[in-house]
């Protein structure tokens, strides 16, 4: 495999862990929040935070690191304004999901305290919960618009 075509697929790759791995856990996360149960829950969120370091992290780093590589072997200059468009909706993507890790962390802790006192979710965790919902659909929606960018290549 030459160096395009090994750059192309492991960016095709990591965008599907990437975006697979975001869908995934935040169905999960979004089904055990309906189901109120302390223990369902903790186990949910716990698992949603360990897919996010071993799926999610790499492939949001190696997403960029690939996307450069691509550039550079297609001749593409850094500042097309369709790489621009795709660079601000990267970070703004980013800037949605750093959170939401520190808002699962929270809401996973939350949860195991409840469970360890057999009392109910406590209300902060719903508002917290609230909160990474909130916050995944507008990194869901910019990642829908880097796919669409890379697809089209739109002469702005």
């Amino acid at each position: 495999m030459d160096a395009y075509l090994t750059a192309r697929w492991l960016h095709i790759l990591s965008s599907t862990v990437l975006f697979g791995t975001g869908m995934g856990t935040a169905f999960q996360m979004v089904w055990a929040m309906r189901t109120g149960r302390v223990e369902t829950i903790h186990s949910v969120a716990s698992g949603v935070v360990i897919a996010d370091w071993i799926f999610t992290t790499p492939a949001g780093i190696i997403q960029p690191l690939t996307g450069l590589w691509l550039i550079y072997l297609a001749g593409y200059s850094l500042i097309e304004p369709w790489l621009l468009a795709t660079y601000a909706l990267y970070i703004f993507a980013f800037l949605c999901w750093a959170p939401v890790v520190v808002l699962q962390l929270k809401i996973r802790d939350l949860a195991a305290e409840a469970l360890a006192a057999g009392t109910p979710l406590p209300p902060q965790a719903r508002k917290l919960y609230r909160i990474w919902f909130a916050l995944g659909w507008p990194a869901f929606a910019a990642l829908v618009g880097v796919f669409w960018l890379m697809v089209n290549k739109p002469d702005f």
